[in-house]
């Protein structure tokens, strides 16, 4: 025995504290499937099923992990994660889900019907509120407060709102399919749970699937190591309406677009319908396949705008009329005009000083409010993005956004792709590593040198230097 019990008994109480902090969905998607491989020399060995899942733990788990059960046992000083190659498989002739492989399946998922990875029998952790899940896959997948009757409209998102709430209430299929894009907190989730919600009010029997790209991938990955493709295919081309979010992510990963590219075209030709939603067009999505691409603009394309004034105005006054809260018009003003990045960031500033006043008891007042939020304040004044540093240079120089992503060498696009990342480098804080990943997944010694180009264009080119000295004003302005 080891402090605290058994190694078993100590994994037990860890998995219920990253439970209690990472959620019931991440826990289910990434942590319900570990198990303890043994103890030796100080390192507990954990064993994962898929390679995939290692790197995941590894990247985003793995440090607390390690921190929970050094305070569980201080005989642990390390963890090691492996792939659990040796673990027991399937047996060949047996319809019976494996019990050393969890496969409680990734939120939100279709509804139990057949045997395998993706079926079977409940996993023994499970407690009632999961196992209603198995039976409604929407339940715990849907944020109750993102439904249409709270969803702010003006008019940067008036037609993807519109075209969202036409699929939703529509009887037949009628863009296929819609495509939602924008920039990150402006409201593209709101809208795709919006849509959830009321083809489930509409419509209890319809079956839906709404997931990230991301756990479509995962699952597709499962399924290639179990062998059993054909319950994944049956499980994502059997519903009625099929919803991806964030598809961007699944760019340059070839195997996991080919299956898509095949479900999305069941889909249609069954008339079922398809809701997608990403960060960008279909036409700007690099990495992704062009006859995917062609296929994702095929219905209807509904672009969601930065917000506006206006339109953080109104989001503040409706999130503080649903907090029950008296916050000045002032208070509500100044926000509005002071944090423009995006809703989310809008919504938990309005958060921290409503917190602020009910732990501190301390009435919300405009000095408070600059009080309370002097980081994220100070950090909104001098923040510039690289979205808007390319879509700028872009304009300038007459060339498409596209072409930052794109692997086009000639100096019509170069010069300019060069600029943007000098430009990117001089007025953000991000690294050159993050910066050449916006710029289509470049090498940071290739921003390096972009930055040296421009330095030494500046240097002996007056006119190149005034023009990126503009450049500069006008996203500082």
């Amino acid at each position: 025995m080891s402090v605290g019990g058994s190694l078993d008994q100590q994994w037990m109480r860890i998995r219920g504290r990253l439970k209690d902090e990472v959620g019931e969905i991440a826990y289910r998607s990434w942590l319900q499937p570990l198990t303890v491989g043994g103890l030796a020399g100080g390192e507990v060995r954990i064993l994962v099923p898929t390679r995939f899942m290692r790197d995941w733990v590894l990247t985003h788990y793995a440090d607390r992990i390690r921190a929970l059960w050094t305070v569980e046992n201080p005989a642990v000083q390390s963890i090691d994660v492996v792939v659990a190659a040796a673990a027991p498989a399937p047996a060949p002739e047996s319809s019976t889900p494996v019990a050393a492989a969890p496969c409680a399946p990734l939120v939100p998922a279709a509804p139990v019907a057949v045997d395998g990875p993706f079926g079977g029998a409940p996993d023994d952790s499970l407690a009632g509120p999961a196992l209603e899940e198995r039976d409604d896959p929407m339940v715990g997948s849907l944020d109750p407060r993102f439904t249409f009757d709270n969803f702010v409209v003006g008019k940067p998102n008036e037609l993807a709102y519109a075209a969202a709430r036409r699929v939703a209430e529509a009887s037949s299929v009628t863009f296929n399919p819609l495509f939602l894009y924008g920039g990150v907190g402006l409201g593209k989730t709101h809208l795709m749970h919006a849509i959830a919600w009321a083809i489930r009010k509409k419509d209890p029997n319809r079956k839906v699937i709404y997931l990230s790209a991301e756990k479509f991938m995962y699952q597709f990955i499962r399924a290639l190591r179990f062998k059993d493709t054909m319950a994944f295919k049956q499980q994502f081309r059997s519903v009625d309406v099929l919803m991806i979010d964030d598809v961007q992510f699944i760019s340059g990963k070839d195997s996991t677009q080919e299956e898509f590219f095949h479900t999305f075209n069941a889909l249609v030709d069954q008339n079922r319908q398809v809701i997608v939603s990403a960060d960008k067009s279909p036409s700007d999505l690099e990495g992704m396949e062009e006859r995917l691409r062609s296929r994702l603009g095929w219905g209807l394309v509904a672009d969601i705008h930065p917000t506006t004034y206006e339109l953080r105005l109104s989001i503040l006054q409706s999130k503080a009329d649903a907090m029950g809260t008296a916050i000045p018009l002032k208070v509500l003003e100044f926000l509005a005009h002071k944090i423009t990045s995006n809703v989310r960031e809008l919504e938990g500033a309005l958060n921290r000083i409503v917190a602020h006043c009910d732990l501190v008891g301390r009435a919300i007042t405009l000095e408070s409010t600059q009080e309370v939020l002097y980081d994220l304040l100070r950090a909104n004044d001098r923040r510039v993005t690289i979205d808007e540093i390319q879509k700028r240079v872009a304009e300038h120089y007459n060339i498409r956004v596209a072409d930052m992503h794109s692997a086009r060498r000639a100096r019509a696009v170069a010069r300019p792709r060069q600029v943007a990342m000098y430009l990117a480098k001089q007025l953000t804080a991000r690294s050159l590593p993050e910066i050449g990943r916006k710029f289509g997944g470049r090498d940071h010694t290739t921003v390096m040198h972009a930055v040296r180009k421009v330095e030494e264009l500046c240097a002996t080119d007056p006119s190149f230097s005034e023009d990126v000295e503009l450049l500069r004003r006008m996203l500082e302005s």
